[in-house]
C-alpha cells in the first residue's frame, strides 16, 4: 500500500505529471481516430521526446497515448464506417449501421462508457493480477492459441444475418484470403500466382480499411445518398445504468476476455476485439440482430480492446515480453532510459510499476471527458458535403494504408478489397465473418500446425491439455447454444407468420 501511496503522490503532487497524462490521451484519442495512424504511430513519435523526461514520466505518456488511441478508432469507425484502428474493426459493425439510424451520439456514448469500464477493469486486474497472469499467460502454447482462435471462429456462422450458409460462406472466403503468402511453417508461396508481392501475404489492415471504409464510400457514391441524409444526432450521449445494466453480461464477459487476451504475448486488442464480438453474437437471444446497430454489438469490442491496454501491459511489465505492437514499441521507449523490463523491475522499481498502474487508471477517468469532446469536433465534418468527404475519406485511407509499410502493394489491396466489400454487401454476405476469419485464420492454421510438430502429429496431446479442452469444450457447446438459438428463433418466426396468417 506504501507503493501504491508513494506513486499516487507523486503524479497528483506535480502538475506537470498531470499535464503529461492529460496531453497523453488527448494525443491518443486523435491518433487511434485517424485510419492509418493508429496508437502504434502515436507512440513511436513521443520516443524521442521522452529523452529529456525521467523515465516514470515517459510511461506516463506512453501509457496515457495507448489508452486514449484504443477507443479513438472508435470515433471514425461509427461516423464514417472507417475503423481508425484494427481494433476498432468490430466497432463499425454496429456503430455504424446504428449512427445510420440516427443514433450516432447514443453509439458513440455506448462505445465511450464502454470503453471506460473495461480499460478501468483491465488496470484493475494489471494492478491486482499481474504476476499470476503473466505465469498464467506462459502456459499457453500453440495447442492453447489454436483452441483460442478457433473459440472465436466458431461464431461465423451465427453472423450471418439471418442465413447460417451465408455465414460461414463468408468466413471460409477470410480464411482462403488469409492463406495468400510464405507457408508460415515451410516458407513455400502459396496462391501468389506467380506475383513476388504477395509473398508477404495480404494485410489485414489494407483489407479492413478497404472492406469498410472503402466500400462505403464507393456504395454511397453509387446510391448518391447525400451524408446529411444518413448520419445525424452526432451530440455523445452516454447511456443511462439502465442501459448498462441491460448489457451488463456482456460487458463482464467482454472486459474478461480483454483482460486474458490481452495478457498474451503477442496476441493484443485486435484479436480481443473479434473473439468477444463473436462470443457475444453467439451468447445473444438476437444474434441475427448484429451487424444492424446492436448496442451490444458496439459494447463487446469496445470493453474487449480497451480492457486488453492492461492485459497487455502485464507480460511487458512482469516478464519483458511484449504484449502487443503497441507495447513492443514502448519496449523500445522503456530501453532508451536504461529500464530492463522483468520479474525485478516490480521489485526493485515499485514507483515506476505503481505509477504506470495509477497513470492508466486516471487516463481511462480522463478519457471519459475528453471523448465526448473529440467526437463532437469530428462530428462537424458531416456537416460537410459527401462530394468532398468521401474522397477526403480515400485518400486518408490510401496514405494511412501507405504508410504501414512504405508499400504500394498495401493500396492495390485496399482498393482490391473495397470492390470485395461492395460485392459482399450487395449479395448480404456478412463482412463480419469475413474479417473474423482473416483475422484469426492465420493464428489457428500457424498454431495448429504448430502444435502438432511439437506433439509428434497426436491430436491427443491437443485434448490432454486442460486449457486447451476447455477452450475446445467451450467453442463446441457455445456452438451448439448457438445453433439451437438459431433455430428456436426461426421456429419461433414460422409460427408468428402462420398465427398472422390465421389471423387473417
Amino acid at each position: 500500500m506504501s507503493a501504491y501511496m508513494d506513486a499516487l503522490t507523486y503524479i497528483v503532487g506535480s502538475p506537470v505529471n498531470l499535464f503529461f497524462i492529460l496531453f497523453s490521451v488527448v494525443w491518443g484519442i486523435v491518433f487511434g481516430s485517424v485510419p492509418g495512424l493508429t496508437g502504434i504511430v502515436g507512440v513511436a513519435l513521443l520516443i524521442p521526446f521522452t529523452y529529456a523526461f525521467e523515465s516514470e514520466q515517459s510511461l506516463l505518456l506512453l501509457g496515457g497515448v495507448y489508452v486514449g488511441a484504443t477507443f479513438g478508432g472508435s470515433i471514425s469507425a461509427i461516423l464514417f464506417n472507417t475503423p481508425g484502428s484494427p481494433e476498432a474493426a468490430c466497432t463499425a459493425l454496429d456503430g455504424y449501421p446504428m449512427a445510420k439510424k440516427g443514433q450516432a451520439g447514443r453509439a458513440l456514448g455506448i462505445a465511450l462508457a464502454s470503453s471506460a469500464l473495461g480499460g478501468i477493469f483491465g488496470t484493475l486486474v494489471l494492478m491486482l493480477l499481474a504476476p499470476p497472469m503473466a505465469q498464467f499467460a506462459l502456459q499457453f502454447g500453440p495447442p492453447e492459441y489454436f483452441a483460442l482462435a478457433i473459440l472465436g471462429i466458431t461464431a461465423i456462422a451465427s453472423i450471418g444475418g439471418g442465413s447460417i450458409l451465408k455465414g460461414l460462406a463468408a468466413g471460409f472466403i477470410g480464411l482462403a484470403v488469409a492463406t495468400v503468402g510464405l507457408d508460415p511453417i515451410t516458407g513455400v508461396g502459396r496462391y501468389t500466382f506467380g506475383n513476388n508481392m504477395l509473398l508477404t501475404g495480404i494485410s489485414f489492415v489494407p483489407v479492413i480499411i478497404g472492406t469498410f471504409a472503402l466500400a462505403e464510400v464507393l456504395t454511397r457514391v453509387g446510391e448518391g445518398r447525400n451524408s446529411k441524409e444518413a448520419i445525424t444526432d452526432v451530440s455523445t450521449k452516454l447511456p443511462s445504468l439502465k442501459e448498462l445494466g441491460s448489457m451488463k453480461g456482456t460487458l463482464g464477459r467482454s472486459s474478461v476476455l480483454g483482460a486474458i487476451i490481452g495478457a498474451l504475448p503477442g496476441v493484443g486488442a485486435t484479436t480481443a476485439s473479434f473473439i468477444s464480438y463473436s462470443e457475444a453474437v453467439r451468447w445473444s437471444r438476437h444474434p441475427e440482430r448484429f451487424g444492424t446497430g446492436e448496442p451490444e454489438g458496439i459494447a463487446a469490442p469496445e470493453s474487449a480492446n480497451n480492457s486488453a491496454v492492461g492485459g497487455s501491459m502485464i507480460p511487458l511489465l512482469a516478464l519483458g515480453i511484449p504484449g502487443s505492437a503497441t507495447t513492443a514499441v514502448m519496449l523500445g521507449g522503456l530501453t532508451i532510459h536504461g529500464i530492463v523490463p522483468g520479474p525485478l523491475l516490480m521489485e526493485q522499481n515499485t514507483r515506476l510499476v505503481y505509477s504506470v498502474f495509477i497513470s492508466m487508471m486516471l487516463a481511462n477517468v480522463l478519457m471519459l471527458f475528453f471523448g465526448v469532446r473529440a467526437a463532437r469536433y469530428f462530428a462537424l465534418v458531416l456537416t460537410v458535403p459527401y462530394a468532398v468527404v468521401g474522397p477526403a475519406i480515400v485518400v486518408m485511407c490510401m496514405t494511412g494504408v501507405y504508410g504501414l509499410n512504405g508499400n504500394m502493394v498495401d493500396i492495390a489491396v485496399m482498393l482490391s478489397f473495397g470492390v470485395v466489400g461492395v460485392v459482399l454487401k450487395a449479395m448480404r454476405y456478412p463482412v463480419a465473418s469475413f474479417i473474423i476469419g482473416l483475422v484469426l485464420g492465420p493464428i489457428a492454421e500457424t498454431s495448429l500446425r504448430q502444435g502438432l510438430m511439437i506433439s509428434g502429429y497426436s491430436y491427443a496431446e491437443f485434448a490432454s491439455r486442460p486449457i486447451t479442452a476447455l477452450l475446445l469444450g467451450l467453442s463446441l457447446v457455445s456452438l451448439i447454444y448457438g445453433f439451437w438459438g438459431r433455430w428456436k428463433a426461426a421456429r419461433a418466426d414460422r409460427e408468428a407468420e402462420a398465427a398472422a396468417r390465421a389471423a387473417e
